[in-house]
């Protein structure tokens, strides 16, 4: 995700019916998996006892009246044995579940939970289908789901959640699947969405557009876009195939995206392969207060430039591909997207002396106690998204001067190929890099990553940052 600072300050069982199930699933009953999974920040997301293997969503949408028709089909894998169990949805109404093709009783508790209970009890080990129908109007919001475009298009935008809005999962990012969907619109709407478009058919009224992603992928990663899009077509050397789409107010951003088969090429250097078939963006004209990296295609902002194109290509590697444990985890997504951007590319592309930027960055917030005051691991449900994009690249930059280039590249590049398709977390970086260097980074990584004040001379301006 790329904020928009000019908003934001810095420091800152047989018939299925709403109420006829017996049990809400939760982690006192031993057949039961757990509602929620514990995380730190959000202990409602994600549900236990099952791995989602495959999500194939269904939908079709009509733009005028908001209205949606959905339905689902979750290929899982049981964990345990299960009476019941929960999935993440707060989307329109539920009318049918089915659990292996018999009908399933269901219901709704709390901000975004649907118990399940099948009629034959899953058993540890074995796979099964849940099929979950729905239908209803969407409603807006500001950036956490469905936001509606001036045209009167729509698209999916969030994080930490926004997929509960549009199709019921496994809401967390500690169980990745791969994703299909197949979206009808009326024929003069275009439809963007994750990985590969596989068809797109126009039958008398209506458009149908199927999108594959083969690799896995959280939640809030994926999307759904719907606007009278404009295309540009791509393809890398190494033969990639690249797709984006333009909003009708937002044509004029094609000149930064024709520059994507270099920035690949420019994060391939860095971080490795990139670890999807296919990219590209989706470049929305609605007011937006961030960007983010929804899998293997951005949702962009208007105010995208091309720092903010070079932060979400950053994400495709920091975030997508390897993907936090926790929240509170979340520098390994943003420090790294934001060091990118701001540090790496001026560097590289554009020949920015970046350790004047450092030192002059640190100069004019060296005695302002709230520019420190949020610790980069563990910032805080609320605060997780503030100080990971303004002192996660000055971590980076002295971790990088602290280690020597020699050292911190190659490690870094290790690092998050060996979680390519699935998670890391900030402790295990720490350990990873000490591994790397013969320095003891025991006391860096206090001062900057766990401190909630300024660094000590010695570890804000090591190696020639002294200078």
């Amino acid at each position: 995700m790329r904020r928009n600072w000019r908003y934001l300050a810095v420091g800152a069982v047989l018939l299925a019916g709403a109420n006829a199930a017996p049990a809400q699933a939760n982690s006192g009953e031993p057949l039961a998996g757990s509602p929620g999974l514990g995380d730190p920040y959000y202990p409602m997301d994600g549900n236990g006892g099952y791995h989602a293997d495959h999500y194939d969503v269904t939908i079709s949408y009509d733009p005028p009246s908001h209205q949606l028709i959905g339905s689902t089909r979750i290929d899982a894998v049981a964990s345990q044995a299960l009476r019941s169990f929960d999935l993440d949805y707060s989307g329109p109404q539920v009318s049918k579940v089915t659990v292996n093709n018999l009908p399933a009783w269901f219901d709704r508790t709390d901000e975004h939970e649907l118990v399940v209970t099948p009629l034959i009890p899953l058993l540890p080990g074995l796979p099964f289908t849940v099929q979950v129908q729905y239908a209803g109007a969407v409603t807006g919001t500001d950036g956490e789901g469905w936001v509606f475009s001036p045209s009167g298009g729509a698209f999916v935008a969030g994080e930490p959640h926004s997929a509960a809005s549009w199709y019921p999962l496994n809401d967390t990012p500690l169980d990745k699947a791969t994703f299909t969907l197949h979206a009808t619109v009326p024929q003069e709407w275009e439809v963007m969405s994750n990985g590969d478009k596989v068809s797109d058919t126009v039958q008398g009224a209506n458009r149908t557009v199927s999108w594959e992603m083969r690799q896995p992928v959280i939640g809030y990663l994926t999307t759904i876009a719907i606007d009278r899009f404009e295309f540009l077509e791509q393809r890398r050397a190494n033969g990639t195939p690249l797709l984006s789409a333009f909003a009708p107010d937002a044509v004029k951003a094609e000149d930064v995206e024709s520059r994507l088969p270099e920035i690949l090429d420019f994060q391939e250097q860095l971080y490795g392969p990139y670890p999807f078939d296919t990219a590209g963006g989706i470049y929305v004209d609605t007011d937006l207060q961030f960007s983010l990296e929804t899998q293997s295609r951005p949702i962009y902002a208007p105010w995208t430039d091309l720092d903010t194109v070079v932060h979400e290509i950053t994400h495709q590697w920091w975030g997508d591909s390897m993907s936090v444990k926790q929240w509170s985890d979340v520098c390994l997504n943003e420090c790294f997207a934001s060091y990118t951007a701001d540090y790496l590319w001026p560097e590289r592309k554009e020949g920015k002396d970046v350790d004047a930027q450092y030192r002059e960055t640190v100069a004019k917030y060296h005695d302002d106690p709230r520019f420190w005051e949020i610790a980069l691991q563990n910032p805080g449900k609320g605060s997780e998204f503030t100080s990971v994009y303004y002192r996660g690249p000055l971590f980076l930059h002295a971790l990088r001067r602290t280690m020597g280039d020699d050292a911190y590249f190659p490690a870094v590049r290790d690092f998050v190929m060996a979680h390519t398709y699935g998670n890391a977390s900030m402790p295990e970086f720490r350990t990873f890099m000490q591994t790397r260097t013969s320095h003891d980074l025991t006391g860096f990584f206090t001062a900057w990553l766990d401190r909630t004040d300024r660094p000590a001379d010695e570890f804000l301006y090591p190696g020639n940052l002294r200078a």
